[in-house]
């Protein structure tokens, strides 16, 4: 038993002692590095740095690009929707062409029909004329 209280007293003696640090109390901004270990760091420094620049440009293409074909994709639908247009006026020309081509049809006869009256007209006007002439003699 007493040699367990030495014991402890002995640690907390050296505890005592010791030189201790705290890790917010130390300097941290300062590292050496060796002069090969440093240049190899300073050169993946500079191309970090310029794999950042390509890539913000690489991303600013690709936006670029995208914009483009949302415009590319609303002029293919605007000359689709030109397309259906046409061919919904070309339809309703050629429904207008066939039924005027229909109407040209019944007038064509209905004009047969109106100058055969005519000179069935003419003709008994004529006949009752020469009939009106000749009863009258």
């Amino acid at each position: 038993m007493k040699l367990v209280l030495k014991w402890r007293l002995l640690i907390v003696l050296m505890m005592m002692s010791l030189n201790s640090f705290s890790q917010t109390v130390t300097d941290s901004t300062s590292i050496q590095l060796k002069k090969p270990i440093a240049k190899l760091v300073i050169k993946d420094l500079i191309i970090g740095d310029g794999v950042k620049e390509e890539l913000i440009l690489v991303t600013d293409k690709i936006k670029l690009f995208e914009q483009k074909i949302v415009l590319k994709d609303s002029i293919i639908f605007n000359l689709n929707n030109k397309i259906d247009n046409f061919n919904t006026i070309i339809s309703t020309k050629s429904n207008q062409l066939s039924l005027s081509q229909e109407l040209s049809k019944k007038l064509q006869t209905d004009l047969k029909k109106q100058k055969f009256k005519n000179k069935l007209t003419a003709g008994a006007g004529v006949v009752a004329v020469v009939a009106t002439i000749f009863l009258l003699k």
